[in-house]
């Protein structure tokens, strides 16, 4: 082990020990962004800079595991990513299928995937249910794969999905009007039942939220790091989890 490796070593020692422990944000959703501009600058192809990615996934959830998060949320592909070349777009979905089946089979972690997973293929599809299914008597950290997701598509999926039960239900449209608020709404969003996320953080640099969790993160704080997702780092994390603390939240403004 060199100097370097040493010194990394004890500022992260540092970093853990400065966080306040009840301070720390319950759910923690996360942008992978950076995987394609990764590739480019190293000169590999893109599935590459995806593989890169997926391959710091299992050690985050671990890095949050430590710290006490009890649910992650992370966006894998969005509604529209599904509208890319075909030639990188299989790809990236065999590379999505495989991670999350990894995952799965630690038995750590309860999957739950998130998005419109009717507009994915059906072995995409099969595969994330099937993992779902799998880690649903998991009582560890449940973690949220968005694939497939956008916000706007979740909101109005939302809406559907009440104005549906309201239909089968034989209510009149006067009176689904009168109960449509917000809590009605949240009620049908894909993350139903979950608290929605204290710390968004997007990688790359890039600062907007791009219709990620869009009803979900009103309140949310937001982290943005300039390392692109394969390039992550623990000490990253620490450092947005620092920054999350020190934070005044102000849930009105």
């Amino acid at each position: 082990m060199d100097v370097s490796d040493l010194l990394y070593g004890a500022y992260e020692r540092k970093l853990v020990a400065q966080l306040p422990t009840e301070n720390l944000p319950r759910h923690v959703a996360v942008m992978l962004d950076g995987n394609r501009r990764w590739a480019r600058e190293k000169g590999a192809a893109t599935a590459d800079g995806h593989r890169a990615g997926a391959d710091n996934i299992i050690p985050f959830l671990g890095w949050s595991e430590e710290v006490g998060i009890e649910i992650v949320t992370l966006w894998l592909l969005s509604t529209d990513n599904l509208k890319r070349d075909p030639a990188e777009l299989a790809p990236l979905l065999r590379i999505i299928e495989d991670v999350v089946g990894e995952i799965a089979e630690t038995g750590n972690w309860r999957v739950h995937p998130v998005g419109a997973l009717d507009l994915l293929p059906e072995a995409t599809r099969s595969r994330l249910e099937a993992a779902a299914a799998s880690t649903s008597e998991v009582e560890g950290m449940v973690v949220n794969f968005a694939v497939g997701y956008g916000g706007r598509q979740e909101i109005a999926d939302a809406v559907r999905a009440l104005l549906v039960e309201a239909a089968e239900a034989g209510r009149t449209i006067e009176d689904v009007i009168a109960t449509i608020d917000v809590e009605a709404i949240t009620s049908h969003l894909y993350t139903r039942g979950q608290p929605d996320p204290d710390l968004v953080i997007r990688t790359s640099g890039e600062q907007r939220v791009g219709g990620f969790l869009l009803w979900q993160s009103t309140h949310s704080e937001l982290y943005f790091c300039e390392a692109y997702w394969p390039d992550f780092r623990r000490v990253d994390f620490l450092r947005a989890l620092r920054s999350y603390a020190e934070r005044e939240r102000r849930y009105g403004s």
